[in-house]
């Protein structure tokens, strides 16, 4: 990959200065009263710009993206957000932590020139044209990149994420978004950042979230080249990256874990059993479940292993594929990789197939990483099915990007998410 640094706008401060109530979540895991909660804390939260029409699931009105440019330039011009003053490459990092246990995962924010899908950039997931829609609107009024796309790479010796770190000090900012503290660095050493490119010239990036975010800034940038507007140098070629090394302790992949709704009252986790064959079958007590970490737990019966819950959760079953003959059935025009998948074998065998003769109009699925909220979900009788899933292996969302396949929907949850408005990126 072609990586730049750039004059970022972002937060004032130094090594003291937090800039907690101002950065947020990702835009698309929002919803209006979570803006709202923001806003009434801190009216300088980068939602009133990042997120300007909810839900952004498809292109809103012209008041509400004038808005946020009005937003913006009023920041700018305040002191609101500074300019900085020589191009940087970003040192970011986040702690946080999960089933009791201390991550901290660390980071580069950097522009990666913006190329087709699979040249450089490897997607995992399909994209669809509503939210490319409004994430565009968004960025041709405030000719500003404000989250960045959150991607990884293997960079086996290392030198890359070595040159940033010993260039770091105290960090620039810092902020505390829930449970996960965030700290920001800013590297301007011309040495440092050639050594980055260097390092990393030849290394594809995969995008672990904001594949709609990608895409929008991919065409966008083509967009403006085949008008003669810009040429292949313009800052808009480039977009704004967190990049995280594979290996990064910190890289954490949860489960998504899965609640349903919406079957026939003649449904039960037995009856669901005896009509799967091509699985092997394991009771176990509820009690017996780790529910901090139910993905690690699933793991020691056997990679691919899932837990189905019943409305009345004494007892659970533990399942597992045994004859993979039934997904090379079911998904003939997939890879073997991607039918080994446990979330494809769900998708596949038990929703689309067994669970048929009891799926009504109303069926719904709703995906948390929290297994807490699963057992919740059954035991009080608001879903009829829960699922819990083993985290999807990062080895296996690079082969089956690698193959330039789509992993099936909500196969990762990478955690935590990174946090939008420690730097923003301008598009010219």
């Amino acid at each position: 990959m072609e990586i730049r640094p750039f004059r970022g706008w972002r937060y004032p401060g130094d090594s003291t200065a937090s800039v907690t109530g101002r950065v947020a979540p990702p835009y698309d895991v929002l919803s209006q009263a979570d803006k709202d909660a923001l806003l009434a804390a801190d009216p300088r939260n980068i939602v009133a710009v990042d997120l300007p029409h909810v839900p952004p699931k498809d292109v809103g009105p012209h008041e509400a993206y004038q808005g946020a440019l009005d937003t913006l330039e009023q920041w700018k011009a305040s002191g609101v957000l500074i300019h900085e003053t020589l191009p940087a490459v970003y040192a970011y990092e986040q702690t946080y932590k999960w089933a009791g246990r201390e991550y901290s995962r660390r980071a580069m924010i950097c522009g990666v020139r913006a190329t087709e899908l699979g040249q450089g950039v490897i997607p995992h997931e399909h994209t669809f044209e509503g939210p490319k829609a409004d994430r565009l609107k968004l960025s041709q009024y405030t000719r500003m990149q404000l989250s960045p796309i959150f991607g990884f790479y293997h960079e086996p010796s290392g030198n890359a994420a070595e040159a940033l770190w010993a260039a770091a000090g105290p960090p620039t900012i810092h902020a505390q978004l829930k449970d996960v503290t965030e700290k920001l660095w800013v590297v301007t050493a011309p040495e440092v950042i050639a050594s980055v490119q260097m390092a990393l010239r030849d290394v594809p990036v995969y995008i672990a979230d904001g594949h709609h975010r990608y895409t929008t800034a991919m065409n966008h940038a083509k967009a403006l080249r085949a008008e003669g507007k810009i040429d292949a140098e313009h800052e808009a070629n480039f977009v704004m990256f967190t990049l995280v090394e594979q290996m990064d302790p910190g890289m954490l992949i949860l489960p998504t874990h899965r609640v349903m709704r919406g079957l026939s009252p003649e449904f039960s986790v037995e009856r669901l059993v005896k009509a799967t064959p091509a699985f092997a079958w394991k009771r176990c007590s509820v009690d017996d479940m780790d529910l901090r970490d139910a993905g690690s737990w699933l793991h020691k019966y056997s990679p691919g292993a899932m837990a189905f819950i019943g409305a009345k959760p004494a007892e659970i079953w533990i399942g597992r594929l045994t004859d993979a003959g039934a997904m090379a059935a079911a998904a003939p025009d997939h890879s073997e990789a991607w039918r080994k998948l446990d979330v494809a074998i769900l998708q596949k065998l038990i929703v689309d197939k067994a669970l048929a003769p009891w799926r009504t109009d109303a069926f719904f699925i709703e995906y948390t990483p929290d297994a807490k909220t699963v057992l919740a979900a059954c035991n009080h009788a608001r879903a009829q099915l829960g699922v819990c899933m083993q985290g999807t292996p990062l080895e296996a969302v690079m082969t089956i990007a690698n193959a330039g396949e789509s992993m099936p929907h909500k196969s990762t949850y990478f955690y935590p998410k990174i946090a939008t408005g420690m730097v923003l990126k301008p598009l010219e």
